[in-house]
């Protein structure tokens, strides 16, 4: 269970819990759902349908087996703008989702700007994601890379 902030915004432990059940089993039936959270069927439904609504489930999706589809290599990305102004910032924020190989990308705050979780099937194949689209990025001045060894835990274990 997540230890959402108390007295913040509208949600109740029952919407709470909702949330909760969805993040483990997002294929559950709403009986299921109604059942885990101790509420009827009807009020559970409500209660996802304005979830859904008011954006706090914002999805459902398929979670791939990255090994088995042969894309486990996990490379981290510092990168370092020559350009840190919010027009600059913006040109590379939307080069970055015109890539797929980028799972994800964070602002830091930090002596790089953004760090990106690059997936591709090898190494060479991370070195021209990196040579040829990351780097060609709007205002990329330097990158440094970690390669992950192993993964332990990611967001979808």
């Amino acid at each position: 269970m997540v230890d959402y902030p108390k007295n913040e915004g509208p949600l109740d432990r029952h919407d709470r819990a909702i949330l909760d059940a969805l993040a483990l089993d997002g294929r559950m039936t709403v009986t299921d759902l109604a059942e885990r959270v101790g509420l009827s069927k009807t009020p559970t439904q409500v209660r996802f349908r304005r979830l859904v609504d008011e954006g706090y489930i914002r999805g459902f999706r398929a979670i791939l087996d990255t090994k088995k589809l042969g894309m486990d290599h996990v490379a981290f990305t510092e990168v370092k703008l020559s350009d840190t102004r919010e027009n600059a910032l913006k040109q590379f924020n939307e080069g970055v989702m015109r890539i797929p190989e980028i799972e994800e990308c964070h602002m830091i705050a930090s002596s790089f700007d953004y760090l990106l979780k690059v997936r591709t099937a090898d190494i060479r194949r991370y070195r021209i994601v990196l040579g040829e689209k990351i780097s060609s990025l709007p205002h990329v001045a330097s990158t440094s890379t970690f390669v992950a060894m192993e993964t332990i835990r990611e967001a979808n274990d």
